[in-house]
């Protein structure tokens, strides 16, 4: 029997290979990547300067470890240049050759991309983006640097106030811009997101909300000039981007694997090809794009098993988020798209508590903003349905 193959090396990559280990021991499994296969939580990056962790210290094991510990192949610095489903093959190739290896299930954990907005100015090529160890280990090289320890994010969104969290709470200087009128404009009612800003701003991050960024240029004395749509300047030693991530998707529609926001995938997280699977930031499940750690989990137990003969429908119960913001304290549950929610919000002394109620009543989603309110998490989440039931 040939390999299950999986493509990527990242938390999904990796949490798939062990989740399958604990249910199949002998079944020969290869992983193929594009970097060093070094195994690490991404998460963590973003709170890594608080924590006091070097970029040499946040890897879990090496690629030689982790194929030790995991009894699997790993193929890195190695790209799928070709995956093709009728003879499930993939056409593959590192820097010495290009070879044929062959698959008996496949799965997609190709992750996602960061989005780069369009930028001029002799700059724009300095602009950090982190979505890797290796972006990371480049971005404290250079913060390192810094003098006055001044960094302009771009993205008031997630990860772009969770760095900015972390940077100000080890002595640097963090300004965030944003298009939208308000921080996790995605996330949170405009009400609760005044709250937030003021959480942090208090900390002394700065935010320049509802205008962009127009052009990042070198100065010889003062690092970089970023220069505001709204005619604003501002000055930084680094600057960093995080307006969000896409969908690594190039790979599968090439393979006519359908694709939406994400690579498509039922609630068995299978594709439309025989045998072929997406797990992680890249798969939509049930139409639901969701890049966080929960549904990741949620995603590997079920596949594993599904992999190993027993076919399993990923379950997906209410899966709240917890924000990094020392400063604010967050915990987000997201209501659907396309539920229509009224808010009620409870005040606090040292926050609130949002809830999103739909038209019958029903507890949809929450925020629950700073110590005391952040309490309530387990008792309300047990009220919100799930996204998706549990096979019976």
């Amino acid at each position: 029997m040939q390999p299950i193959v999986i493509i990527g090396s990242g938390m999904a990559g990796y949490t798939l290979a062990r989740e399958f280990r604990k249910l199949n021991t002998e079944q020969e499994l290869v992983m193929i990547c594009a970097d060093d296969a070094v195994n690490y939580a991404k998460p963590t990056l973003s709170n890594a300067l608080v924590g006091n962790k070097a970029p040499e210290q946040i890897g879990l094991g090496d690629a030689e470890k982790m194929a030790a510990q995991l009894n699997l192949r790993i193929e890195k610095h190695t790209w799928v240049k070709q995956i093709d489903a009728e003879n499930r093959e993939l056409h593959i190739e590192n820097q010495e050759q290009t070879t044929i290896q062959p698959y008996s299930k496949l799965i997609l954990a190709v992750g996602a991309n960061p989005i780069r907005l369009a930028i001029s100015g002799d700059a724009s090529d300095d602009i950090h983006v982190v979505n890797s160890l290796t972006d990371y280990r480049t971005f404290r090289e250079n913060l390192s640097k810094s003098a006055d320890k001044r960094v302009v994010i771009l993205g008031a969104g997630l990860i772009g106030c969770e760095f900015a969290n972390d940077l100000q709470n080890t002595g640097h200087q963090a300004t965030v811009i944003d298009l939208a009128p308000q921080p996790l404009g995605r996330l949170l009612p405009s009400h609760v997101a005044e709250a937030f800003k003021q959480n942090l701003e208090e900390t002394g991050i700065h935010f320049v909300l509802g205008t962009t960024v127009e052009k990042v240029s070198k100065h010889a004395e003062q690092g970089y000039i970023v220069t505001l749509a709204n005619g604003q300047n501002l000055v930084a030693d680094v600057v960093l981007s995080a307006i969000g991530l896409q969908p690594n998707i190039g790979l599968a529609k090439d393979a006519e694997i359908e694709t939406s926001r994400g690579v498509v995938t039922n609630t068995l997280m299978e594709t439309n090809q025989a045998d072929i699977y997406a797990i992680g930031d890249c798969a939509e499940v049930n139409g639901m794009l969701l890049p966080y750690v929960m549904p990741l989990m949620q995603q590997a137990r079920a596949l594993a098993k599904t992999l190993n003969g027993q076919s399993t429908s990923v379950h997906y119960p209410a899966m709240p988020v917890a924000v990094k913001t020392p400063a604010a304290p967050l915990t987000v549950l997201p209501a659907p798209l396309d539920v229509d929610v009224s808010w009620e919000t409870e005040e606090l002394d040292d926050g609130m508590i949002a809830k999103a109620f739909d038209s019958s009543a029903t507890l949809r989603g929450f925020v629950l903003l700073g110590p005391t309110a952040g309490k309530q998490r387990l008792t309300l989440t047990k009220l919100v349905p799930d996204l998706i039931p549990a096979a019976i």
